[in-house]
């Protein structure tokens, strides 16, 4: 029987959501964030629902994950996409469901709310990543992301 469970995060967890996207930027692109920059911005999300909000995976009442939903409008849908970003698992907690019980807690909060759909990123050389993701049923797409990345005074 699994351990972990899912709840919306709170703005108390807004210090360990700031850390797991530190990790995450690490870990996935060798790419360190500034700390207070992460900090502003996890806050961000509290202080403007509107911009979307962060799932918290816990094991036994310790927090072992987290991913945050953003909106996207689809015009030729007339309704949003929840996209999945900032996932992270601690390494103690991981290849032990933690992701799946996250997946599935926002994939019934989406089909709750009326959205046409969950997308997320990957990059292109995490393997394993790509087969969890495939293995809970989300399929590749067929586009491209390209970017045009600015860099604001003060980050």
């Amino acid at each position: 029987m699994s351990t972990i469970t899912v709840r919306a995060a709170e703005r108390s967890d807004h210090v360990a959501i700031a850390e797991w996207n530190g990790a995450m930027a690490w870990e996935t692109e060798a790419k360190r964030l500034d700390p207070a920059t992460l900090s502003r911005g996890v806050q961000a999300i509290f202080d403007e629902p509107r911009r979307g909000f962060y799932l918290v995976a816990e094991d036994r009442g310790t927090p072992v994950g987290c991913l945050m939903v953003t909106y996207e409008w689809s015009d030729w849908r007339c309704g949003d996409f929840w996209w999945i970003q900032s996932v992270y698992v601690t390494e103690a907690a991981r290849r032990r469901g933690v992701f799946s019980a996250l997946y599935q807690d926002v994939k019934q909060r989406a089909q709750a709310a009326g959205a046409v759909g969950l997308r997320l990123y990957v990059e292109t050389e995490n393997a394993r990543a790509q087969a969890t993701y495939g293995g809970l049923g989300m399929e590749r797409c067929h586009y491209f992301m390209y970017e045009d990345e600015f860099v604001r005074a003060g980050d």
